[in-house]
Order: C-alpha cells, then sequence, then structure tokens
C-alpha cells in the first residue's frame, strides 16, 4: 500500500511517498502554494492518483508542550478536506522537530543554503512519513 506525507505549511506542501511495501519514504516533490486551496488539492489528486495512494499522513506541528497552536489547528482542517476531497483515510502525525531534522541532515550532506531552501520542505514530508512507517513496521498496523 502506497502512504503519500505532507509536510504542510503556509507557503508550500512538501510531498513524500513510500514505497508499495510501505518500508520506506522518498520525497517527490514541494509544491508551491498559490493561496488557493482548490489549486493545491487538484495538484495533489494528481499526484495520488500517479502513485496509486491509499493513505494519506499529515504532518501535525504540535507545540514543544504537546499542544496545538494555529499551525495544527490549519493542518487539522486541511487535513479533513483532503480526506473529503479525496475519499483517502487520512492520518495526523506528531511532526515536531521534523524541519529541523530535516535541516540538519541536510547540513550534514554539505547541500548548498539554495538547494535546501528548495526542498526542506519534502525532506521534512520524508521524515514525518518514515516515523509513520517505521510506527507502523514495529507496531504492524499500516
Amino acid at each position: 500500500m502506497r502512504i503519500i506525507g505532507l509536510d504542510v505549511g503556509e507557503r508550500t506542501i512538501g510531498l513524500a511517498v513510500s514505497d508499495p511495501f510501505g518500508w520506506t519514504a522518498q520525497g517527490i516533490e514541494t509544491i508551491r502554494r498559490k493561496g488557493d486551496l482548490a489549486e493545491d488539492l487538484d495538484h495533489l489528486k494528481r499526484v495520488i492518483s500517479q502513485y496509486g495512494v491509499e493513505k494519506v499522513v499529515v504532518g501535525l506541528p504540535r507545540n514543544m508542550n504537546g499542544t496545538l497552536g494555529p499551525s495544527a489547528q490549519r493542518a487539522q482542517e486541511i487535513a479533513g478536506i483532503i480526506g473529503k476531497e479525496t475519499g483517502l483515510p487520512v492520518e495526523m502525525w506528531d511532526e515536531r522537530l521534523s524541519t529541523t531534522a530535516a535541516e540538519r541532515t541536510l547540513l550534514e550532506g554539505n547541500v548548498r543554503r539554495a538547494k535546501r531552501k528548495q526542498v526542506i520542505d519534502q525532506m521534512a514530508a520524508v521524515i514525518i512519513l518514515q516515523g509513520y512507517l517505521d510506527f507502523c513496521g514495529k507496531n504492524k498496523s499500516p
């Protein structure tokens, strides 16, 4: 079963997809948001169709104390819309520090600043999805 992972931000949406077995996550692209959610959803639906995705995992940006702030509420709203529009099951996944981890990984890989800026959200989506896949693998529930 292929699963898509999303890192939803105000200006971008990072996308990652699992392999068909649900073992590994690979970054696929970053959607530059146009301010029109319908356009973003159309793009996302095309990607979902292209990869044969059966489940969506959306990063939930909790505060460090575990509470939900405005970004988390926005992510939950968008996740609800994605579920309604695609008919796919949508799960939220705690994404605390995923962007920090992505930045660290890219820095360790000596990726130039300009390139990091282009792929940071995609890499954060990979970290979100891989965390979800690892959890499911250990708990035997996709």
